[in-house]
């Protein structure tokens, strides 16, 4: 098969990337401009879940047409994407199916059953995690190739579903490097908050959702007492919106933190980057997260991190050559290396090398690493089925 060929044709299955941006969104992206970079020649035809319409810096793409079950009512949705990517599937037969999300791989497995085309599954976190339902399993068991963002990820699915290794393969998060650098501590930022450039933060970014508390802000906030016992005018941001909102301003207020963290709600993207600038360690010691773009965004804005040793915090950073590793359910350890972070006293001296740290991160988990990974795995696709 020529795979440069025109008449190729791709089908990618993404839950949405256009009207909310999660991490399995922003892979979906980063996942799209890649194939489209690698093989520009090849016809994709991308199905939205939940979007609606597609946004105008996307109308650059070529060979590219997106279909939208977003506007079905919420109760209808499932069946009706269903209806859509299998209709899809049979009428034009792809040559491969992509999908970003697990549950829509029973689609996939009964279009393989109909008419033998492969197809592939990335695995991000929790969704991968303790699966029960059987049907899901057998499309799993069927997967030409799963494609789990992080080692952690991978471990839990062989040992979980007793999958073929040669089957699951690392294709772990990218993010922009273009948008992430090292500034100096935005002003604006500062006089927006009241803060000091010389005043120590520390900085979260995560959705505050009652279902993702595993984030392991929690454990900052009971751990920031103790840190102001030794760094008096330390200051904790939590960037994130949520309906755990009510709950860690309860927390909060028992505690009496109320001078020393700050909610700063939803910020743009456009944003970002200036809240990891504004921040002297980024900390998220999670323990359900599947990979966390955030621990790579930190990074690239040099900043030291810590992040929890329990899930996919291990992966993205690179097993504590990139940042700290701590038990996200030991709120003095938490304290401890926080503390000693900050004083400038951690055993890894990458850590306050921000222009070090930042190429680090990008040798490691750069777009162009990415994209050179998946090229592989394409390339050994195509020389299996020509």
């Amino acid at each position: 098969m020529n795979f440069s060929d025109q008449k190729n044709v791709f089908h990618l299955w993404f839950p949405n990337i256009f009207e909310f941006k999660g991490g399995i969104q922003v892979y979906s992206v980063f996942l799209l401009e890649a194939l489209q970079s690698l093989y520009p020649k090849i016809y994709y035809e991308v199905f939205l879940k939940h979007d609606t319409h597609c946004l105008p810096d996307f109308h650059f793409l070529t060979n590219t047409q997106f279909h939208f079950t977003g506007n079905s009512p919420l109760a209808l949705r499932t069946p009706a994407f269903a209806t859509k990517i299998a209709g899809y599937g049979l009428l034009r037969q792809p040559n491969l199916i992509i999908s970003t999300h697990l549950n829509f791989t029973v689609a996939a497995y009964w279009i393989k059953r109909l008419l033998g085309i492969p197809y592939w599954v990335v695995a991000h976190g929790v969704e991968a995690w303790n699966i029960e339902r059987p049907a899901l399993k057998t499309a799993l068991h069927h997967a030409d190739l799963i494609l789990p963002v992080s080692g952690y990820t991978r471990e839990r699915l062989l040992a979980e579903q007793n999958l073929d290794p040669k089957k699951v393969s690392l294709l772990p998060n990218t993010f922009d490097t273009n948008r992430f650098k090292p500034t100096p501590k935005p002003h604006y930022l500062l006089k927006q908050y009241g803060l000091k450039p010389e005043q120590p933060v520390i900085l979260t970014v995560a959705r505050l959702a009652e279902d993702e508390q595993y984030k392991g802000y929690d454990q900052i906030l009971r751990a920031i007492p103790q840190i102001r016992q030794n760094i008096t005018d330390i200051h904790y941001m939590i960037v994130g919106k949520g309906n755990d909102r009510p709950r860690i301003e309860e927390i909060i207020a028992q505690l009496g933190l109320q001078n020393c963290v700050t909610l700063a709600g939803f910020v743009p993207d456009e944003q970002l980057c200036d809240y990891y600038n504004l921040c002297d360690i980024f900390a998220m010691p999670s323990k359900g997260e599947g990979f966390g773009i955030v621990y790579l965004e930190a990074l690239a804005c040099g900043k030291p991190t810590l992040g929890g040793n329990q899930d996919g915090a291990i992966d993205a950073l690179h097993h504590g050559e990139l940042g700290a590793l701590v038990d996200p359910d030991d709120v003095n350890g938490i304290a401890n290396t926080l503390i000693q972070i900050l004083q400038g006293n951690y055993p890894n001296p990458l850590m306050y090398q921000p222009e070090a740290l930042r190429q680090k991160v990008i040798e490691l988990f750069g777009f162009e690493r990415f994209k050179k990974t998946l090229g592989a795995y394409l390339e050994q696709h195509f020389l299996s089925t020509q």
